[in-house]
């Protein structure tokens, strides 16, 4: 009889909380069995998320060592097993996509300070693209403080317009409409821009 089968019955197989309570006894084919079990809908959750197969699977091994580490902590009165799963596979998954963004952000950030200008295809690309930085940049200069706050908030901060709304001390509908309002005169001032990215 397998370690991980139910002792009434050999051909049965344990449930997800008595899996979860052998891996919380240290043993690793019940992390196994889970594993098997629910890796393939979690790897699919991690991916829709980051959109990265190799981001994905790291966060599906952080996944099982989690589990592996913290199994005595689930609490079945507060979710099931699989539901438990999925809530911290996503929230591994937006914490890694949180970390990309800033990553991204301070690339840029170093990329706007410290030009590099290369004579190969890629370098010319990127004196466009520093280029284009800098005319944005001209652009929200010229909006009015308050709208030109909302999209520094927005995009630098990557706050939700709630988020802005709150830190700002604004109404939602003042946040919305200053996005608004901002977003149409720099679609208006960059349109041959945009036509170039298209």
């Amino acid at each position: 009889m397998s370690s991980v089968t139910a002792p009434s019955s050999p051909t049965e197989p344990l449930t997800d909380v008595a899996l979860l309570r052998q891996v919380a006894e240290r043993r690793p084919e019940a992390l196994s069995a889970l594993y098997d079990r629910y890796a393939a809908t979690l790897l699919a959750l991690a991916k829709r998320i980051l959109a990265s197969v190799a981001d994905a699977e790291e966060v599906l091994q952080e996944v099982f060592l989690h589990v592996w580490n913290n199994a005595g902590r689930y609490d079945a009165g507060r979710s099931s097993v699989s539901t438990w799963l999925i809530l911290i596979t996503r929230s591994r998954a937006i914490d890694r996509l949180r970390t990309r963004k800033v990553v991204e952000r301070t690339h840029e950030t170093s990329v706007q300070e410290n030009p590099v200008e290369h004579a190969s295809p890629e370098g010319v690309e990127n004196v466009f693209s520093h280029e284009r930085r800098e005319r944005v940049g001209r652009e929200m200069a010229k909006l009015p403080d308050e709208q030109r706050q909302v999209l520094e908030l927005a995009f630098y901060e990557g706050l939700s317009q709630s988020e802005i709304a709150a830190k700002a001390d604004l109404p939602l509908g003042t946040v919305k409409t200053r996005t608004l309002l901002a977003m149409k005169k720099l679609r208006n001032a960059l349109r041959d821009e945009i036509r170039q990215l298209l």
